[in-house]
């Protein structure tokens, strides 16, 4: 398949698989509804009216003819032609034939009709809308014209409808269970989707039980596999890095007291820095290793959280330019973790900081500018792993271990959006934020 069409086709199908199988299964039943329905009416319907169509005009010609030709019994003939072939017949002396009506060109009755009507060289008009079961046919006849009202079942198969009725319900029958077996088939994917998200977000699985088809069923079994070990993992790495933190604050205090006791005062402030400085990085490791999963989320206004947390920096550095106000859940605490974070980061490598709030159709973007150094784009990638830090672009004697970004990019991912790095019009980094709604 060509590229253009592929990606046509991948713009107008939609985007649940649901819907998608509905299609692959809807589609054939129409479209055999279609090829037999225009079969029928091709080689039945159209063929029958036409037939009827013909007896029906040649029965009016004869009418014609024999009233012609008769003189003295014209009301005997109407009489009978009304008795015996149902044709119900008025001569209007001395009037004229009205404006033919708009014909409609979709109709295989009015086409029929009028190819019969031509082909006896009649001025005619007629109308097969007006009435339900009744045509209404004028045909001109010296200084008036003829007045038929004719049935309709004289030129409309009566099984067409029948045939319509038999060919409507079917599909619709098949369809309506191809919905009920859909959504059965569909149901253990969409659940396990649901998991696997609630679970990328850091949030507990409630009630996940594998079930559909075997091959589902197996996915859905690895999957709850995959999340145990990873949850093992991630409460023993949490364990770890809290326990060594822990460890370490006490010599830490320790060393602190017998500083405050030293003589050297120069060289007791400088060791007092350090320890300072290692101090700051347990923090981090403990902020990096905190579960976040315990709070609950609410809905917020992210203008107000955003002046909140902005509130506390006291810095008119610190500029912001939100767009209308937009509320969306999130886990408060953690999201201003996240924020200050983010604005430590452009503080400590700039000393101007932009945060931006706009609105799209899907997402709430959030843009947190610096004028600060920047970081190379081929960077942008790596600066967001833990432990990872850039020197020589963001400054060489900044204190950290590399994790403000790293624990950023993990609250954001938990909360269902993306975090990207682009370059900020004010030269230095933009931290580009991505939720849902």
């Amino acid at each position: 398949m060509p590229f253009g069409l592929n990606d046509f086709f991948k713009k107008i199908l939609p985007k649940r698989l649901f819907y998608r199988s509905l299609i692959i299964v809807a589609v054939p039943i129409v479209l055999l509804q279609l090829i037999i329905t225009v079969v029928f009416f091709d080689s039945l319907w159209i063929k029958t009216n036409k037939g009827m169509t013909r007896a029906l005009v040649s029965e009016i010609s004869i009418f014609i003819d024999s009233y012609d030709s008769e003189e003295n019994n014209k009301d005997f003939i109407i009489k009978t032609f009304r008795d015996h072939l149902g044709l119900n017949i008025k001569y209007k002396k001395d009037k004229m034939l009205p404006p033919k009506l708009e014909e409609r060109w979709f109709s295989p009755m009015d086409r029929s009709l009028r190819r019969e009507l031509k082909s006896k060289n009649y001025n005619y008009w007629f109308d097969t809308t007006s009435y339900k079961e009744l045509v209404h046919i004028k045909t001109s006849y010296k200084n008036g014209y003829f007045e038929f009202f004719i049935p309709k079942e004289r030129i409309t198969p009566a099984s067409a409808r029948i045939f319509a009725l038999w060919i409507t319900l079917p599909g619709l029958f098949l369809i309506i269970i191809a919905i009920v077996f859909l959504k059965n088939q569909t149901r253990p994917i969409v659940n396990l989707a649901k998991a696997a998200e609630s679970f990328g977000k850091g949030e507990f699985v409630k009630g996940f039980r594998p079930s559909g088809a075997r091959e589902i069923r197996q996915a859905g079994y690895e999957f709850d596999k995959m999340r145990k070990r990873i949850s093992v993992h991630l409460n023993q790495r949490s364990e770890m890095l809290s326990g060594i933190s822990h460890d370490l604050r006490t010599p830490l205090t320790r060393l602190k007291l017998q500083l405050a006791l030293l003589k050297q005062q120069d060289l007791a402030k400088k060791m007092s820095d350090d320890i300072e400085e290692m101090e700051r990085m347990l923090n981090e490791y403990l902020e990096f290793s905190r579960n976040q999963k315990n709070e609950d989320t609410e809905i917020v206004d992210i203008n107000d959280l955003i002046v909140e947390v902005v509130k506390k920096y006291n810095n008119k550095k610190i500029k912001t330019n939100f767009d209308i106000n937009i509320k969306i859940p999130l886990r408060q605490n953690t999201f201003k973790r996240c924020l200050s974070n983010l604005i430590d980061n452009g503080l400590s490598y700039g000393n101007e900081v932009e945060i931006i709030t706009k609105k799209t159709i899907k997402d709430l973007v959030i843009f947190i500018d610096d004028n600060g150094p920047g970081i190379p784009k081929n960077e942008y990638e790596k600066v967001i792993k833990p432990f990872y830090r850039i020197d020589k672009s963001r400054g060489q004697n900044k204190s950290g271990v590399g994790l403000g970004l790293s624990i950023a990019n993990d609250i954001i991912r938990s909360h269902g959006g993306t975090i990207s790095l682009e370059e900020s019009p004010l030269n230095g980094l933009r931290v580009k934020i991505s939720l849902p709604f």
